[in-house]
């Protein structure tokens, strides 16, 4: 792996069950620039904010943990080339990734720079919350219009 890459860190939330099936490694990235209204995590919007993280050091603690990871914020799309490297770090460790972003599937697979990190990521939540479609009842994501897409789904959107 490579010290060189770094990431704006919020948190690292270890065995977490509500940012996907199982126990998982959450991972907070900084920065969002979708401002949803009824946004839960508003100190996510800057991209400054947390600490500044190595893929080693993240990795050390995915590997620690042994969970299957998720990738959250902020949006991790606003970096899409270092999600991507993290995304297939934590690939090549056998684990699951799950990625949480306010884009849409539609909006990534027509973007080259969004899409980079798909090809290491088992399920994409897509869509900005939207408030008026809050739910508290569905499993793993805040408003209706968010989708859970698995890999064959994204592939053939």
């Amino acid at each position: 792996m490579s010290n060189d890459i770094t990431y704006q860190v919020l948190d690292i939330v270890r065995g977490t069950t509500v940012d996907g099936p199982g126990f998982r490694t959450a991972i907070y990235l900084a920065g969002c620039r979708h401002r949803c209204p009824g946004c839960h995590n508003p100190q996510s919007w800057d991209f400054d904010a947390g600490e500044t993280m190595t893929l080693d050091e993240i990795m050390a603690i995915v590997e620690e943990e042994d969970f299957d990871v998720t990738l959250t914020g902020g949006d991790p799309l606003y970096h899409p080339e270092t999600t991507a490297a993290l995304a297939e770090a934590i690939f090549k460790t056998g684990h699951t990734v799950w990625l949480y972003t306010g884009f849409t599937i539609e909006e990534i697979l027509a973007s080259p720079r969004l899409s980079l990190p798909l090809k290491f990521v088992d399920t994409v939540v897509d869509g900005p919350f939207v408030e008026s479609l809050r739910d508290p009842d569905l499993l793993f994501r805040g408003s209706s219009n968010q989708r859970i897409l698995k890999q064959c789904i994204i592939h053939n959107a």
